[in-house]
């Protein structure tokens, strides 16, 4: 029985692996040439008088309401040009991220057929985190000056934070963007309804960053996966008996779904959480919904977090 049970487990297996590999190769044959463009470098290489050049090809970037001299002030300035410099030390040689960017488009047409195939164009922001990088239908923009790496002299943010400065998390943030302006909102503000808003997202990024740690796509480190994994039974049992879960107490978003250094159960435990448990905990409901569920990526995006929820038949590991 035992030796049955093997068998029929590596048939499994191997099933599984040729499926996936029929997949990705169908994938690759998708033909994608994502262009980039490298506005950072044509603004601080631009001279003064190139101004109206620029403004004319990238008029989305120069607001009205803004003198020219503000512009050519950022030009010049040494704070600014030492950002330029920086992030041409580490983003000089661009291909290897623009063949992340054709990859990540392969997979985006392999799931969403009618999806534009966008243009990436590169700037230097003014150190917002919170539009490190932005999909917006026919243009992503990247903040290259928020992926210099975690240890970088220019950030004075809290580790949490600083953790995702990273070349590696620009796909993961811009799979982010994408999804959320993919997924409706249907107004349920309890903590399960956003824990699977942000557990659909996470799992789209399972489909479309195939190669990416579960680590990367979330954001954590490997040791913050392996805590949740290792309390996930713990945490579920603690939001059912603290009924939590059909809670709308906004305090609930801040503690278990925002970005935070770690999460507020008001425990011992809390020091060793990472933040955004809550978002994890909702792709582990939303990746047992799709294991029982014949549903696609575009069809899930659009199911209301009750339904997932009732249909997932999610039981965490003990």
């Amino acid at each position: 029985m035992k030796l049955y049970r093997f068998t029929l487990l590596l048939c499994l297996f191997f099933l599984s692996c040729e499926q996936k590999s029929k997949v990705e190769k169908e994938v690759e044959e998708i033909p994608v040439d994502v262009k980039v463009e490298r506005f950072d470098k044509a603004f601080f290489e631009a001279k003064p008088e190139d101004l109206g050049k620029l403004k004319k090809q990238y008029p989305y970037f120069f607001p009205a309401g803004n003198d020219d001299a503000v512009w050519i002030k950022k030009m010049q300035e040494p704070i600014w040009r030492e950002v330029y410099s920086e992030v041409q030390k580490k983003y000089s040689n661009f291909e290897p991220v623009h063949q992340e960017f054709n990859s990540l488009f392969q997979h985006v047409k392999y799931y969403f057929p009618k999806t534009k195939t966008p243009k990436v164009i590169t700037v230097i922001g003014e150190m917002d985190y919170n539009a490190k990088a932005i999909y917006a239908d026919s243009l992503v923009i990247v903040a290259l000056e928020l992926y210099l790496g975690k240890e970088h002299k220019f950030y004075e943010f809290p580790n949490y934070l600083k953790q995702n400065f990273e070349e590696k998390q620009i796909m993961p943030d811009v799979v982010s963007s994408f999804t959320y302006r993919n997924i409706p909102v249907y107004g349920e503000k309890n903590l399960v309804s956003q824990m699977i808003f942000e557990g659909k997202q996470l799992y789209a990024k399972d489909l479309l960053l195939p190669e990416y740690s579960d680590a990367d796509k979330i954001g954590y480190t490997p040791e913050q996966i392996k805590w949740c994994e290792e309390n996930e039974a713990y945490m579920w049992r603690y939001f059912m008996e603290k009924e939590m879960l059909y809670s709308d107490d906004p305090k609930l978003t801040t503690r278990f779904i925002a970005p935070a250094p770690f999460s507020k159960f008001y425990l011992e435990i809390d020091n060793d959480s990472p933040g955004r448990v809550g978002a994890w905990i909702g792709w582990q409901i939303v990746r047992s919904y799709m294991k029982n569920n014949n549903v696609t990526l575009p069809e899930l995006l659009k199911v209301n977090a009750k339904e997932i929820f009732e249909k997932s038949k999610y039981k965490p590991k003990k």
